[in-house]
């Protein structure tokens, strides 16, 4: 389908096949090396963050057929799901420059988070079996029910605050994907990045408040605030584990989040 896309619109290119993780971002590297005025990512969340890794600053344009359980920053600019629809929008001339954010070296287009989600994040990498939305929510619910929160210290711009929190979210964009929206004001355009902290609650309030993702309305629950700032320090009590687009990862008991503005260039409908 690639390749009939291809040669519908005259475009010389060619269409390879990632042998596991790490091999989209090489691909891609190699791509912009070569000069391509294009990368196009057929995958999930996690496709799209190592090929938007390797381009974040280079010039050369990311597409996206989306094809995973998310597809959080393909959401976030309404990219077809079907996948020939896609193709041709990659293909095309349009274009967004979005920033990218970057927590301890590791970019991300849609959000890093520390705390609750990471936890999931880390458990749903584990899994050798089923993938999919329904797993990942239903792994969600059961972390809900057991995850404690932590005390951190956090700085964002000029403020500086300690909370014992439940997670933590820098965004670049709204949703963790499949219409979960974490952070309903953030934009990936605006040189921001959206702090999102949830305080500690008790595990079946923690349960009941987790359908505002699906609501658009997290903003508005109980516990729940939002700062913007281009810059975020967060300590925690022990080397800190972090999501970056949903890839699991430890830090240490310091990490720094900051956002690159304007530094990738994305074809959108």
């Amino acid at each position: 389908m690639a390749e009939a896309a291809l040669a519908a619109c005259h475009a010389e290119g060619e269409v390879r096949l990632t042998e596991g993780p790490g091999h989209a971002l090489e691909l891609a590297r190699a791509a912009v090396v070569s000069r391509a005025t294009l990368v196009c990512a057929w995958g999930g969340d996690g496709t799209v963050n190592e090929v938007a890794s390797a381009l974040a600053g280079s010039g050369t344009a990311l597409g996206i057929v989306p094809a995973g359980s998310g597809n959080g920053l393909a959401r976030e600019l309404a990219i077809p799901w079907d996948p020939a629809a896609a193709l041709m929008v990659a293909l095309g001339r349009r274009e967004r420059v979005i920033d990218v954010g970057d927590i301890e070296g590791r970019l991300f287009v849609n959000l890093c988070g520390v705390g609750l989600d990471a936890a999931v994040a880390a458990q749903f990498n584990r899994r050798a079996g089923r993938r999919g939305l329904f797993p990942y929510v239903a792994l969600g619910a059961r972390e809900i029910l057991r995850y404690r929160a932590r005390e951190y210290t956090l700085r964002a711009g000029a403020e500086a605050w300690q909370e014992r929190a439940l997670l933590i979210i820098c965004a670049n964009a709204r949703q963790y994907g499949g219409g979960a929206v974490v952070a309903p004001t953030a934009r990936p355009d605006d040189g921001q990045l959206d702090v999102v902290t949830v305080a500690e609650r008790p595990p079946w309030t923690a349960l009941r408040d987790a359908l505002h993702l699906f609501r658009n309305t997290l903003d508005r629950a109980p516990g729940v605030s939002t700062r913007r700032a281009p810059l975020v320090e967060i300590t925690g009590p022990e080397p800190i584990l972090f999501h970056v687009d949903g890839e699991a990862v430890t830090g240490g008991p310091t990490v720094t989040v900051r956002i690159r503005p304007a530094s990738l260039r994305v074809r959108v409908p």
